[in-house]
């Protein structure tokens, strides 16, 4: 039995793809709607799973071809995060079989075609897949700099497995070790959902994201683009409640916080702690920001905010988390910019051991603070006042 799905998103169709295969389905997969239809006439396919939103053809045009068009009758399912009522119910007139709303299992959405179209003639036994489609795309950048030794590598392949949606970028800051070796074997099997991006000279962590998520924001297919330390100091479970708060609301940032509170995981060294409050208190007199915590490596971005806050070289080669918000402030405004930047606090934050940020390097943040106000004092907001940026959630 043969199905073809079309999404504008690879990272929807590929675990779905897999695991249609695996049951023992053919299985054809497109991205362009248009190449869809071309394909939906050569391969002649017993259902056909398409989503709503579209570029160019939208699955709903699909469907009036193979409807009105074409006067078909074999199955389609629609495969969409589109929930509106009038959407939906337009689908059934045109004759569609089913509509899913994501985020839903494989597990599911394999019933459901079993259903539609029966089970394959040598159907195969799998067990049942862990696997989400998720309604979004996110892209996840992820700086390293001599991380041979402590590159938690099962723990990010166990959650892309089991997480679809996900697109990670490890960038190789110049690392001297054998990191990028360790990235490219990191890469191999799973080249569709992970990126390795050189850098030949170490240009520090500021550099190194900059780059990685210009890079990352050339990919048509992401909703949402981010980073997170390596160490997974920030785990990638809270990392995904950043996402989950992006894609639910109208923030365009939603940065992590290591506030300490009750019923998180929250450590840090005692005297880090009293860097960071103090780094944080000077962030708040001297450059009139009222941010709680600037400097959480988990931060996740709406891609149309990306050229804003990343278009330009920082200024800074640790706190360009300052220089990011600061860039906002003044393209938008503050009194804009405070509708649309969220701080979360985090569930678990733990300071990993071999932290590339020491001593000595906090205390330079100091002067780097200045630096900033320096550099940014002429693109002042004339109408800012002295409010806080953040939301808390």
């Amino acid at each position: 039995m043969k199905i073809l799905a079309i999404d504008d998103q690879q990272l929807v169709l590929l675990p779905l793809q897999k695991r249609l295969v695996e049951l023992g389905y053919e299985v054809k997969i497109e991205t362009d709607a248009v190449k869809g239809i071309e394909l939906y006439h050569s391969y002649d396919p017993d259902l056909v799973i398409v989503d709503v939103n579209m570029p160019i053809f939208s699955g709903l045009d699909i469907v009036k071809h193979i409807r009105r068009v074409q006067k078909r009758e074999i199955s389609i399912m629609v495969l969409s995060g589109n929930t509106q009522d009038d959407i939906i119910t337009e689908g059934f007139e045109l004759g569609i079989n089913d509509y899913m709303k994501k985020p839903l299992s494989l597990n599911e959405i394999s019933a459901r075609v079993k259903r539609l179209i029966g089970a394959p003639e040598t159907q195969n036994s799998f067990a049942k897949s862990e696997v989400m489609i998720q309604e979004r795309c996110v892209g996840v950048v992820i700086p390293c700099y001599n991380e041979e030794e402590r590159l938690l590598s099962d723990e990010f392949l166990n959650y892309i497995d089991k997480n679809s949606g996900y697109h990670l970028c490890f960038v190789n800051d110049g690392s001297k070790d054998r990191t990028l070796e360790v990235l490219h074997n990191l890469k191999k099997g799973r080249e569709d959902f992970i990126t390795v991006y050189d850098c030949e000279k170490n240009g520090g962590k500021a550099e190194a994201v900059r780059l990685g998520m210009l890079h990352m924001a050339k990919k048509e297919d992401l909703d949402y683009i981010g980073f997170l330390d390596a160490d997974l100091s920030t785990d990638l479970a809270d990392f995904d409640d950043l996402v989950k708060t992006i894609e639910t609301s109208d923030f365009k940032i939603v940065s992590g916080s290591r506030i300490s509170r009750m019923g998180a995981d929250i450590t840090k060294e005692s005297a880090r702690k009293i860097i960071s409050l103090t780094i944080n208190f000077i962030i708040r007199k001297i450059l009139k920001m009222d941010f709680k915590d600037t400097q959480c490596g988990a931060k996740i971005f709406h891609k149309d905010v990306i050229k804003i806050a990343f278009g330009e070289k920082f200024v800074t080669q640790w706190i360009f988390d300052v220089e990011i918000f600061k860039r906002m402030s003044i393209h938008f405004g503050l009194k804009k910019a405070k509708s649309l930047l969220c701080e979360q606090p985090l569930k678990r934050w733990i300071h990993a051991d071999g932290s590339k940020l020491s001593m000595k390097d906090s205390v330079k943040i100091v002067f780097q603070l200045a630096q900033i106000a320096w550099v940014y004092r002429g693109k002042k907001n004339k109408n800012a006042k002295v409010d806080p940026v953040f939301k808390v959630v």
